[in-house]
């Protein structure tokens, strides 16, 4: 397989990056009408880290790590790398040594739609991974590949230069046309949600705040006593 190398393609700026980073994953994608939303089977190797970056993308042969090299001389501050494969892959694909470099240049954590190993050595490191599976089956660096093109992983395209949030809920990408609009809709959400935790903290209901009795009505759900139920089931 032959391949291209784009250099320089354009990013999110990156004041709309860190807007963007003081929301959560589940936050962001909400305020894009449920959009953006990598699958559940892109997992945190962490607990308790949100990252929040642009997109280095690779495209790479299932079990060869050769792109990846290649990419992390794309890499620089604030950059998420985000890499997948053009068939399923498992293979243990990136480890400690990758994230040494990536660390060097910046880089916020990795996205990857295929396998990790040196997951201890990692979480040590405070280097954030995202991936599909924890491998230590190793690769080769034999076929071509690209970076810094469209790809997509787990059911989401993803473009260099897009703003890629992380968190333990998972992982959500959003367009780099669209990142000021979505961290303005994220404040948004935020304010309308911190405005119904403090009613739930009074003790308010979903039931009564949302409007949503009516709705059971509509739908004809009814209440009924226990003496009463429990009558009708007698035979």
């Amino acid at each position: 397989m032959s391949g291209v190398i784009v250099t320089d393609p354009p990013k999110a700026a990156a004041e709309d990056v860190e807007a963007l980073a003081r929301y959560g994953v589940a936050t962001i994608g909400e305020a894009m009408g449920r959009t953006g939303l990598l699958g559940p089977g892109i997992r945190p190797v962490q607990q308790g880290v949100r990252v929040a970056g642009t997109a280095v993308t690779v495209l790479s042969w299932p079990g060869d790590n050769l792109m990846i090299h290649a990419a992390v001389e794309q890499c620089g501050e604030g950059d998420i790398l985000v890499v997948t494969t053009t068939s399923p892959s498992t293979d243990g694909m990136f480890g400690e040594l990758f994230a040494t470099a990536l660390q060097r240049r910046g880089v916020r954590g990795l996205v990857i739609d295929a396998g990790v190993r040196d997951t201890q050595e990692l979480r040590e490191m405070g280097f954030a991974v995202w991936s599909r599976a924890v491998s230590a089956q190793g690769t080769v660096k034999a076929t071509g590949g690209s970076v810094n093109v469209p790809v997509v992983v787990d059911g989401q395209v993803v473009h260099p230069g897009d703003v890629i949030v992380a968190d333990d809920d998972g992982v959500v990408v959003v367009p780099r046309a669209r990142a000021r609009r979505t961290a303005e809709a994220s404040e948004a959400r935020e304010r309308k949600e911190a405005a119904a935790r403090a009613a739930f903290a009074e003790g308010r209901l979903g039931l009564d705040r949302y409007g949503l009795r009516e709705k059971l009505r509509q739908l004809g759900v009814t209440y009924q006593p226990y003496e009463e139920y429990a009558a009708g089931e007698r035979p």
